[in-house]
């Protein structure tokens, strides 16, 4: 399984990740992790191409920007989670190129605190059967 959980820089993706990555027992693949271990700082259209190949990869949660659709569907994630609780981030390069997903299995809109997070997570088992009824009760609950 594939979470791929998007958005511009500072919106909470990191956050999130992690802390359904530590829950669920399930692996965290984070962008600018990946950028440091493969020397990848190349943000043009090609390094970030080549992160989301190499993203494509992977299984579990999937943390980063991941800017226009056409690496969104490079990627192919079962879920997908939009962070949009920022307008734009301190990077011009990416607020021009970032596109909002056509479609999203989940938008965030307002930050999650970790204390309602955390507590929602309480109400689901480890594994992946526990994400994903996560995903399929739990966070609609904590999005709405």
């Amino acid at each position: 399984m594939k979470i791929l959980i998007c958005g511009l820089p500072d919106s909470g993706k990191t956050t999130l990740a992690r802390e359904l990555a530590y829950h669920f027992i399930i692996p965290h693949h984070n962008g600018d992790t990946y950028r440091e271990y493969t020397n990848n700082y190349d943000h043009s259209y090609s390094g970030r191409h080549k992160q989301a190949t190499l993203m494509s990869r992977q299984w579990g949660i999937l943390d980063f920007v991941c800017p226009t659709e056409y690496l969104r569907n490079i990627v192919r994630p079962n879920y997908t989670i939009f962070m949009n609780t920022v307008d734009e981030s301190k990077y011009e390069d990416t607020n021009k190129i970032f596109e909002e997903p056509l479609s999203c299995d989940f938008e965030v809109t307002e930050w999650i605190e970790l204390n309602q997070l955390h507590k929602c997570l309480g109400d689901f088992n480890p594994g992946i059967t526990g994400i994903q009824t996560f995903l399929e009760e739990g966070l609609p609950e904590l999005v709405k």
